[in-house]
Order: structure tokens, then sequence, then C-alpha cells
């Protein structure tokens, strides 16, 4: 016997769900059926590719290694499928855009959907680090990233870049000034971003650069999530200018002396950049 087309996918499934549930409802099988396939791979060659408990699937080492394998096998065929799918003028697709900020890429989405309907384009936000992460593992075909890169594995294609503001509530004392300075915020409660962020990382750093001392107030996970905690009076938030948009219960204030900008890279995996529906959405971004 050798091992099967199917019993690839299962495992590959499996390996990016973490689940056998939820592998089964992307592969439109039962349960039982995915189980199957992936015991007959390890009883083939006596080696046991998941650790299995009540609640979670972890990978092995050989599981690991095999979905590397996989991973590459899989996209060879998406590209097949690409390839094939060119004669049609991109009529059918998706394309995944994992992103820190939605608001960096949506005027290039909506020219975009609007050159190609029939591409299903799906925007997923998360921070810096966490986008960049679904980019290696196949789980997105591009990547907004709140900072420039040097990885030869990626294409990368700077967006914008924005200079760094605080902002704070309607109702604090601050409101009615015009901007601050970095020693305004030298002990001042502060919202702050997750470990992980790209905002709060350059934050802390322009801070020690000018020798002042950060005061957390709040650690918040999500830019949305830091924006309601300012707005509700809980402490100073700091922010790209691109990203603050307009709320009314919220005012900017431009920091004077700080000179760290917010840079945003649109990056993908080099080995897959050459696929129809990616390619295009980057040449359309280069069009300005």
């Amino acid at each position: 016997m050798q091992i099967s087309h199917s019993q690839l996918r299962a495992f590959h499934a499996v390996a990016e769900a973490g689940s056998f549930t939820r592998a089964a409802e992307a592969l439109c099988l039962s349960q039982p059926a995915v189980s199957d396939q992936v015991r007959k791979l390890e009883e083939y060659y006596g080696v046991s590719v998941f650790h299995r408990d009540k609640r979670t699937v972890r990978l092995t080492e050989v599981g690991e290694r095999l979905f590397g394998v996989t991973q590459r096998l899989f996209d060879v065929s998406a590209d097949a499928h690409e390839l094939l799918m060119d004669y049609h003028g991109l009529t059918t697709g998706s394309l995944v855009l994992a992103v820190d900020a939605p608001v960096h890429v949506l005027p290039y989405v909506a020219r975009f959907c609007a050159r190609y309907p029939g591409i299903n384009v799906r925007i997923e936000a998360a921070n810096t680090d966490e986008v960049l992460q679904r980019l290696f593992s196949h789980r997105a075909d591009l990547a907004l990233l709140g900072r420039s890169i040097e990885d030869e594995r990626l294409l990368s294609l700077p967006l914008r870049s924005d200079p760094m503001v605080a902002f704070v509530s309607k109702d604090h004392p601050w409101a009615t000034r015009k901007s601050i300075r970095l020693a305004d915020l030298d002990g001042t409660p502060l919202v702050l971003r997750e470990q992980g962020s790209v905002t709060r990382q350059t934050l802390e750093e322009e801070m020690a650069a000018a020798g002042f001392a950060i005061r957390k107030a709040i650690e918040v996970e999500g830019r949305e999530g830091a924006m309601e905690a300012v707005a509700f009076g809980i402490g100073v938030g700091v922010i790209s200018a691109a990203e603050l948009g307009f709320d009314s219960r919220l005012r900017a204030l431009p920091i004077r002396d700080c000179r760290r900008h917010f840079t945003e890279t649109l990056v993908c995996l080099r080995a897959q950049s050459s696929r129809r529906a990616l390619a295009s959405f980057l040449e359309l971004v280069g069009e300005g």
C-alpha cells in the first residue's frame, strides 16, 4: 500500500485545524472518516503523527515534518488550480488578507472586488506577529505588517508611513490641547496594546530612548478594545494617525517630538507571488 491522497488530505486538514471535528467540517466528511484515514496512515508506517488527548490535538515531531511536506504539496495543487482558472479571467477563486489594520487595505480591496467580482476576498485582523504567522502557515495569501521586514522568503511592498499620535477621551483634561510632547506621557496612565503589537513596541522604544517611563493603566487586546478603553476614560492611548478615524468620543493629539512613524508593508510568500489572484492584487496596489 502507498500513502493515498485522501490520507494526506485528512492529515493536513487536522494539522491545520488542530481538531478532527473541525477538519471533518472543512472536508465535508464525518469525523470517524477523517480519523480512519489518519489511523490507516499511522498504522501502515508505524508512526504517530498527533499527540491526542480529550481536548487537544498536537503534532508530533514526525507530524511537524510531514505537515511541512503537505503544505508544499497542497500549495502546488493550489497553483495548478489557479493556472487552469487563469483561462477564465479570475472569474472564481479566493484571496485571504491577514492585516494589522483593515483601513490601510480597504481602498485596494474595494477596487479589486470591483475589477474581479468573482474572487472571494476575506480580511482577517490581528496584530503584526499573528498575521505574519498566518502567512507562513499558509492560512493567508497576503499579510499587512505594521513594520518593514527583511526575509528572503517574502516579497515586500511598502504601502504607507504615518506618524504616531496620542488620543484621549473628550472629557480628558488634555482634550482641549492642540498637541503634546513625549514628556507628557512620562508616568501618565496609558492604555497599552497586547504584547506583539507594533504600536506598543514602538511606543516603548520611543519612550525608553527619551528616558521616560511607561505607566500601564490597562492592557487591551486589539485596536478597537484600546479605543473603547480610552473613550471610557481609563487612560491615554497611542495609535497610528491613519487608524484613529473619526469618533466623537475621542480627541487626537499629535506628539510634537516623536520621530517614529508606523510603516505599513504588504508582504506575500515569494514562492506564491506568481499566483494569479495574488499577483493581480499586488499589481493593483502598485498602480497607486
